[in-house]
């Protein structure tokens, strides 16, 4: 039986939650806008409004849920999370523009007594209605945006939140009116442009800062640190970057190891690292870790030093007077701390006695006063010769289809 992937199934439930809330927004808009004209309710029809931004807060919702929850491709390496994001800014400029309209309309009723309506029962029926719809959407929103970890989904849920407030506010605005205060559903009108440009700049400005690749809290950072040094074999971290893309949040760092270890030791390091992060912080998606045997001012020292090439072909031309030359089976060169190291393996079977290899080995290191550039040259024998991995050839790959 095939199995939704988890990204598949964060979509269905955004998708689902965004269908409900639409379908709600709509009947609530039609029923406030229409009863606030007939009701001659002001803050009505502005929070019928709000209800309209909802509407299209949603459809921007449910298109960036789709496209945000691809998989990475070429033009999109690290994903399609930021469409989330620009979603999440888009909601909120469209509050901060319908919070503008509103108050605008509202101060000029306001200062115009002859512009004052007079609201009526029919319209404080439908500001119940709303107050009770809207913040039950909200909870299952909030709930459904929690479960599948969608910012997007819970800014979401606080448009819903944001409009039951805002009926209670012209609830009191509504009722004050019908006991004469004429001015108060100007005043609620007013106090829910607000709230609504509150909502707005609430949401733009965590979407800003995403966008500008602001890193995680300092909390955050802490725990990232701790189970990165508890990770066996590493000595130090150190610019360790975090950066959010939607949901997911992507790591980046230095970590110093010990310099004698192999590269597949330390890949197997960075490699711990990265699974651990990713495992015991779900949000975490992508780390990228850089190992280093030393500090980086240390290891700008090794900069002017010769490539292997370059090295070893100069050192060729002087220990061609040592018979055992001949019989190197690896060059291992250190850059450390701003020397060179050379170590040399050979062969156990070329020395015949301890003598003998101290002789030779003595011949080797007596190399060092020829180029300056080299620290120290080491001596290794090995028991058993030293076999590089073998490469078959186009003759030998026929063998295989006689």
């Amino acid at each position: 039986m095939f199995k939704e992937s988890s990204q598949e199934i964060r979509y269905i439930a955004i998708r689902n939650v965004t269908f409900l809330a639409i379908t709600i927004n709509i009947l609530l808009t039609i029923i406030k806008i229409v009863f606030g004209i007939v009701g001659q309710s002001q803050a009505l029809i502005a929070d019928g409004l709000h209800s309209l931004s909802d509407l299209l807060v949603g459809a921007i919702t449910l298109v960036a849920a789709k496209y945000s929850t691809q998989p990475p491709d070429l033009e999109h390496p690290y994903g399609h999370g930021r469409i989330e994001t620009l979603a999440t800014i888009a909601g909120g400029g469209l509050l901060l523009l319908m919070a503008g309209g509103l108050l605008i309309d509202a101060q000029r009723r306001l200062f115009e007594a002859e512009l004052l309506l007079r609201p009526t029962a029919i319209s404080l029926a439908a500001v119940i209605l709303s107050i009770v719809i809207k913040e039950a959407i909200y909870h299952y929103t909030i709930y459904v945006a929690n479960r599948v970890h969608s910012p997007m989904l819970r800014a979401n849920a606080w448009h819903h939140r944001s409009d039951a407030i805002s009926s209670v506010i012209v609830f009191f605005g509504v009722a004050g009116s019908m006991m004469g205060f004429l001015w108060l559903d100007a005043v609620a009108t007013i106090g829910i442009s607000f709230m609504i440009g509150y909502v707005g700049f609430s949401l733009i400005l965590p979407g800003i800062n995403e966008l500008v690749d602001r890193g995680l809290e300092k909390e955050q950072l802490i725990e990232i640190k701790e189970i990165i040094l508890s990770v066996e074999g590493i000595r130090a971290l150190h610019q360790l970057r975090t950066r959010k893309m939607g949901i997911n949040v992507l790591v980046d760092m230095h970590i110093v190891v010990d310099p004698r270890i192999s590269i597949s030791e330390g890949h197997k390091i960075c490699e711990a690292v990265r699974t651990r992060l990713m495992a015991e912080m779900g949000e975490i998606t992508d780390v990228l870790v850089h190992a280093e045997f030393e500090n980086d001012e240390m290891a700008r020292t090794t900069s002017n030093l010769p490539f292997r090439d370059e090295i070893t072909g100069r050192l060729q031309q002087h220990w061609q007077s040592l018979k055992a030359a001949g019989a190197i089976e690896q060059i291992t060169l250190h850059y450390l701390s701003g020397k060179l190291t050379v170590d040399i393996d050979l062969p156990l079977t070329i020395v015949p006695s301890i003598e003998e290899a101290q002789l030779l080995s003595q011949g080797f290191a007596e190399l060092v006063d020829l180029e300056p550039s080299i620290d120290a040259i080491n001596v290794y024998y090995r028991a058993t010769a030293y076999q590089a991995k073998r490469v078959l050839k186009l003759s030998d790959l026929q063998q295989f289809d006689n």
